[in-house]
C-alpha cells in the first residue's frame, strides 16, 4: 500500500485501534501497520515518556490516555522504549525547586520522576481541558519541569536541550488549541525542541456528553484527530532521531554559565582587556 493511501485511509482504520488501546490492549489497524512497515528509518534506542495530567487516579479510565495510546503504539512498533507516568498517582509537591522536600514539603516524588524525564529523548505532556485550560495536575508537572531545567547538561545548556517535546489534549469544551499553545511554548522555553505539528487533540460537543473513549463520542473516528496524532508521532520520532545522529543540540550561543562568566559568543566580550 502506498504511503499516500495509508494516510488517506488512516482516519477510518484508526477507530478500532484507538478504542482497543484505551481499553489496555495494543493493536494497530492494517493501515497503521503498513505505515510503520514502510518506514525506512531506525528509531531503535530512542526512549519516550508520556506524562498524563488527568485528574483520575489509576486504574480509572483516562480518555486522554486513550488518544495518547495510539501514539505510544506507533512508537513501540518502531522500536522505541516507552514509559508512561500518570502524575496524579504521585505526590508532586508545589514549587520550582528540584526537590521540595528540601524546602519544607513532607514528601516529594518529583526527584524520582525527574530521573525518568532525564532518561527520555521524547517527552509528551497529556492533559484534559478544564474551564478552557490544562489541568491543575499538568500545570504542576510543567512547574516542576521548569524547576529542574536549570541544572545544566554536560554541555552547559539547560537540562532539556536535545530532548523533543509534544502534547496531547482532550475535552468536552473549547480550549484544545489554547492548551497546546501553552504546553508547547512551555516546553520550548525550558529547552525542548518542538517539531512541526507536535500536538494532537480531540474536543467533543460543548457541555456534558460522551468523552473520547465513550460510545457515541465520535472521537476514535475523527479524521482530523487521527491525522494529527499520527503526524505528531512521526515528527517527534524524526526530530529525536536527527538530534541523536548529530549528537544533540549544538552548544554555541546557548550556555548560561559561559554567558554569566562574560562570554558573549558573537558579541563583543565584557571581559576587560588584559
Amino acid at each position: 500500500m502506498s504511503r499516500r493511501r495509508v494516510l488517506r485511509t488512516l482516519g477510518v482504520g484508526a477507530a478500532t485501534a484507538v478504542g482497543a488501546l484505551g481499553a489496555g490492549e495494543s493493536a494497530l489497524s492494517a493501515e497503521q501497520e503498513a505505515l510503520c512497515a514502510e518506514s525506512t528509518w531506525d528509531f531503535s534506542g530512542l526512549r519516550a515518556l508520556f506524562v498524563n495530567g488527568t485528574l483520575k487516579r489509576s486504574p480509572e479510565v483516562s480518555n486522554t490516555q486513550g488518544l495518547a495510546d495510539l501514539s505510544i503504539e506507533i512508537m513501540r512498533r518502531n522500536g522505541v522504549e516507552v514509559d508512561v507516568i500518570r502524575a496524579v498517582d504521585y505526590v508532586i509537591a508545589p514549587g520550582i525547586a528540584p526537590d521540595m522536600a528540601d524546602h519544607g514539603a513532607d514528601r516529594d516524588d518529583w526527584p524520582m520522576l525527574a530521573e525518568r524525564v532525564a532518561a527520555a529523548d521524547i517527552v509528551v505532556l497529556l492533559t484534559p481541558i478544564w474551564l478552557g485550560e490544562k489541568s491543575s495536575v499538568c500545570t504542576r508537572v510543567v512547574e516542576r519541569l521548569f524547576g529542574s531545567s536549570f541544572t545544566p547538561n554536560d554541555r552547559g545548556q539547560l537540562a532539556y536541550y536535545g530532548k523533543v517535546g509534544g502534547c496531547v489534549v482532550t475535552g468536552n469544551e473549547d480550549g484544545a488549541k489554547h492548551c497546546a499553545m501553552n504546553l508547547l511554548f512551555s516546553l520550548q522555553s525550558i529547552g525542548f525542541v518542538v517539531p512541526p505539528q507536535a500536538d494532537a487533540a480531540w474536543v467533543g460537543d460543548s457541555g456534558p456528553g460522551p468523552s473520547y473513549l465513550e460510545a457515541g463520542s465520535g472521537g476514535p473516528e475523527n479524521d482530523f484527530t487521527n491525522r494529527q496524532v499520527t503526524f505528531m508521532t512521526w515528527n517527534l520520532l524524526h526530530t529525536a532521531r536527527i538530534l541523536r545522529e548529530v549528537g544533540g543540540f549544538p552548544a554555541h550561543g546557548n550556555q548560561r554559565a559561559a554567558w554569566d562568566d562574560g562570554c558573549r559568543f558573537d558579541l563583543p566580550s565584557t571581559e576587560p582587556p588584559a
